[in-house]
């Protein structure tokens, strides 16, 4: 009798010989389907999902408004190309983002496609607007796999590998990562020297930053450092650009990250959850600094497609009828006392950290040393799939696990996920010895 080879199988099969292999995967199953916070693989087995396409599924997997609010703009019209002719979507939901996105002054938005090209595009935007050259970026920050991207990115491999020469005029400052002995002072310390030692200021045309590294370890980053960053950037005339691609949409529990200070921005990148599961991006930022680039100088033919804005849409209709920040936080409150916990049992776990639901354990070998485990990460990760839970790895030696569940996540689906990443933890972790009686 014939052995049957399960449709994973095959279809891994298949990828091996015609994806290549810097197309890289967490983990080996082929999703078939999905609903809110689980998904099923093509041989029906469910998985509940605290990845969510890497940040892209706040309000979940197909939420039934955004659905149907593609299915209806289906109907209407697919595609136009915003540069040939206007159309509402984009013109709405430019006025929506416009109304509540952290920046200084009147708004205006530009639409994209992917978070590397409203990267790109923001630094086309200040570039234009101050007549300089230099941008500062961070060590841990991740921007996006385009040549300037992966300048921008202050972490080497994978995402830099021999792929340069890179682009000029970039700058990589210490980020304020407190675990790994940067703090916000000696952070500003550096970035004044490189001030003076690297570019000159009236030569910077912007900073870029992460309100909370994403790929980088989920690192928050202190308000302190953002205002010294705002006073910075106001005293010698460079922007300030805030990296909302993963941080944004409700993921710390507001709907911008950067709304845990009290600083606005001259431009902030979207992307991800923007249109829950469409490729939508965007550049939000202040009127005239929006306007600087000379006419045609901004665009892309699938920029802002009409499919995606309806989306967007609808997923910020999501936000307001369904209550998706006050779940938000109350999700952050419920992981945070777990991770807590497992902290507290296992001495492995470094660091729990983050805003909000956008959680993170540092895995360690011991906390004397804080020296990186990379492999137990990768351990926590393959038992969590064995139980039925996705999760992913983040940080410059990969050895921090990441939290990503939608923020619409059902209390089944939660205790389901939290029961699989007890279980994960028990099996790849060691608990702290009993003190003696």
């Amino acid at each position: 009798m014939a052995t049957v080879v399960p449709r994973s199988e095959q279809l891994l099969a298949s990828r091996h010989t015609h994806v290549p292999r810097g197309v890289g995967v967490a983990h080996p199953i082929v999703v078939g389907s999905a609903s809110g916070a689980t998904v099923w693989d093509v041989d029906g087995r469910p998985f509940i999902d605290f990845v969510g396409g890497i940040g892209v599924l706040n309000v979940g997997h197909n939420h039934p408004k955004v659905a149907q609010a593609v299915r209806a703009q289906l109907e209407r019209l697919s595609h136009m190309a915003f540069q040939v002719a206007t159309y509402e979507p984009y013109v709405a939901l430019a006025e929506r983002l416009n109304a509540v996105a952290p920046v200084r002054g009147p708004a205006k938005t530009l639409l994209v496609t992917t978070g590397a090209e409203a990267v790109e595009n923001a630094v086309k935007i200040a570039r234009a607007a101050t007549g300089r050259p230099g941008i500062v970026a961070f060590h841990h920050g991740f921007h996006g796999r385009t040549l300037l991207g992966m300048t921008l990115t202050g972490k080497a491999k994978p995402y830099r590998q021999s792929f340069g020469p890179f682009a000029p005029e970039v700058y990589q400052s210490p980020f304020p990562y407190a675990y790994r002995g940067w703090d916000t002072e000696r952070a500003l310390e550096a970035f004044d020297e490189l001030l003076l030692a690297e570019v000159a200021p009236n030569r910077v045309a912007a900073v870029i930053f992460e309100p909370v590294l994403g790929e980088g370890g989920f690192v928050p980053t202190p308000p302190e450092f953002v205002a010294g960053l705002r006073e910075r950037a106001d005293a010698h005339g460079f922007l300030l650009i805030a990296d909302e691609i993963q941080s944004g949409f409700g993921r710390t529990g507001r709907l911008f990250a950067l709304e845990h200070t009290d600083v606005e921005a001259d431009l902030v990148t979207v992307a991800k959850s923007l249109a829950g599961g469409l490729p939508l991006a965007g550049v939000i930022g202040t009127a005239s600094v929006m306007d600087a680039p000379d006419v045609g100088g901004l665009g892309g033919t699938y920029g802002g497609n009409p499919l995606a804005c309806a989306a967007a849409l609808a997923v910020l209709d999501v936000f307001e009828r369904e209550a998706v920040l006050e779940r938000a936080v109350a999700l952050g409150e419920r992981l945070r006392a777990e991770l807590d916990e497992a902290a507290a049992r296992y001495p492995q776990i470094g660091e729990v950290r983050g805003l909000g639901p956008m959680l993170a354990i540092e895995l360690v070998l011991d906390r004397a040393t804080r020296r990186p485990a990379p492999e137990l990460a990768r351990a926590v990760l393959d038992e969590a799939r064995d139980r039925g839970l996705l999760l992913l790895t983040a940080g410059m030696h990969g050895n921090v696990v990441r939290f990503l569940a939608p923020l619409l996540i059902d209390d089944a689906e939660l205790e389901q996920g939290l029961t699989a990443l007890r279980g994960a933890l028990a099996a790849a972790l060691v608990p702290a010895e009993e003190p003696a009686v």
